[in-house]
């Protein structure tokens, strides 16, 4: 005598239909706000920027003496990268490429010149003027004009991104690319441009106070 077999009840339970169809639901309502399928859903569930800051507070105020003669523009590409010593790349470690636009300035220091720093012939038709070197004030990074190419995170990284108070921090390589552009001002010809461009002004000035010669010299 066979035994019958029974059939085994395949149905899914009541409660996992209804996960199911929320799940539909949500992917597809997502799904039409992602791809524009379904118009207005953006604007509706769209996020709003307001600026809440208070108002800014003075500090301080400096009187400037100097006199900003030429500015360098500078442009560097920062190829930062950081390994584990004993994890691959994939598990721990980072690359960022970042492109950091900024600018430096080449002044003079006219509040170091004294009454000896300046000699004038008794009739006032001729002056001669000792100054300081120009020097380079500190760089200044652009933040519209620079930004992060690429970054490469290990997965342990991207863990720590996700309890980090400052996620995918860029101050690293943002200090890095304005020590980059302070060593190219040095070597640029920015400070010898702002004498240059001070002596041109200054013999405008005292030409038209009516002095005829005027000689500007740089010394320490």
């Amino acid at each position: 005598m066979t035994t019958p077999i029974k059939r085994i009840n395949k149905r899914m339970p009541g409660w996992a239909k209804v996960v199911s169809a929320l799940v539909l639901v949500l992917v597809v309502f997502f799904a039409g706000i992602r791809f524009s399928v379904l118009p207005g859903l953006k604007d509706l569930f769209g996020t709003e920027t307001n600026d809440r800051s208070g108002p800014a507070l003075l500090q301080s105020i400096q009187d400037m003496s100097r006199y900003d003669a030429a500015s360098g523009n500078f442009q560097i590409v920062v190829d930062l990268e950081k390994d584990a010593k004993f994890l691959p790349d994939a598990i721990r470690g980072s690359r960022t490429l970042y492109v950091g636009a900024g600018t430096v300035d080449a002044y003079v220091d006219l509040g170091k010149v004294g009454e000896e720093d300046v000699t004038v012939n008794g009739d006032r038709t001729s002056a001669t003027l000792r100054l300081p070197h120009a020097a380079l004030g500190k760089p200044s990074l652009d933040p519209d004009r620079s930004y992060a190419v690429s970054k490469q995170r290990g997965l342990l990284d991207r863990l720590g991104d996700v309890f980090s108070d400052n996620p995918n921090s860029e101050q690293a390589v943002q200090k890095l690319a304005v020590k980059h552009i302070g060593d190219a001002a040095k070597d640029s010809e920015l400070t010898a441009r702002a004498e240059t461009n001070t002596t041109g002004m200054l013999e405008g000035l005292l030409h038209s106070l009516g002095f005829k010669e005027v000689k500007v010299t740089y010394g320490a």
